[in-house]
């Protein structure tokens, strides 16, 4: 009967002979799924802190948000100025960044100088109130997704009508739902910028989710002229949303109860006009060699 021992010594001795004993290759994690969250509310928002809640367990997240609240700041940026940056990491082992500057530059700083590795995704939101139609252009909220678009990063931007604590959660959830959806169907890839409106009330009821076309009525606008005590004259702005439009596009689908899924595009060039104009680029030059 051979002896135990000896024939382990044997078969350890061949493996030696035969190129040394190498270790077993461990199974390395793919990295999880990461995204980077914004808003024009201000770090402290509780739309903000719903998104953060809802989508700590599909992915890894970093907040990067005003340290106050920007609203109709569109898409400006913070420069000639410092920006002073505040990190707070949570008990949630979130790292949320409060960032003295507009939506847009908190966005292009998180990507450029407070992230290790770009995120899979940005979601700016949840705002406070509908951003619709032509008054995507002033909202801060969309200026955030719309900066990491420039980027070619996908991004969401994510408003709601009214500022219920429970629609938060709700809108949240849903948001969640979305981001499932769009990785299951392999839609989130450079070229994504989606504008998302929630309407009010969703915690208890909504009538369905549309794709829907940028509604392009103009808001009203009125400039009440007042005197202050001390006789100076100044005007307040008193904004008029716009409150329906043809079917099939967001501010349309939005007051039927519909959350409102609209794919924007950051070219903003009339392909149309383009052969109209050439004609006239060419007589313009002529006669600026000819002088």
């Amino acid at each position: 009967m051979i002896n135990r021992r000896a024939l382990v010594a044997v078969i350890f001795a061949g493996v030696i002979w035969m190129g040394g004993v190498h270790p077993v290759a461990q199974e390395t994690q793919p990295p999880r799924f990461t995204i980077l969250l914004a808003n024009d509310d201000g770090y402290e928002a509780p739309g903000l802190r719903a998104l953060a809640d809802a989508l700590s367990s599909i992915a890894e997240l970093v907040v990067a948000a005003p340290a106050s609240e920007q609203s109709g700041t569109g898409h400006g940026i913070t420069y000639r100025q410092p920006i002073m940056v505040r990190r707070i990491r949570r008990a949630d082992g979130i790292v949320w960044y409060a960032i003295q500057a507009r939506p847009a530059t908190c966005v292009r700083l998180a990507l450029e100088a407070l992230m290790e590795k770009q995120p899979d995704l940005v979601i700016s939101g949840i705002n406070r109130g509908a951003n619709l139609g032509i008054v995507t252009f002033y909202s801060g909220t969309v200026a955030a997704a719309r900066e990491a678009a420039f980027l070619g990063l996908p991004a969401i931007a994510v408003s709601m009508g009214g500022h219920d604590d429970a629609d938060y959660r709700a809108t949240a959830t849903f948001v969640r739902r979305l981001v499932q959806e769009l990785r299951s169907r392999r839609l989130i890839r450079s070229g994504l910028l989606l504008n998302v409106n929630v309407p009010a009330g969703i915690a208890h009821h909504f009538n369905g989710v549309r794709v829907t076309r940028l509604s392009l009525k103009v808001p009203g606008e009125d400039y009440e002229r007042r005197v202050s005590p001390r006789g100076q004259v100044y005007f307040w702005n008193i904004y008029h949303p716009v409150k329906d439009d043809a079917e099939g596009t967001d501010v349309h689908a939005f007051a039927r109860g519909f959350i409102s899924l609209t794919p924007l595009g950051i070219d903003q060039t009339e392909t149309t006009a383009l052969d109209a104009f050439r004609p006239l680029a060419q007589s313009l030059g002529e006669r600026a060699i000819r002088r």
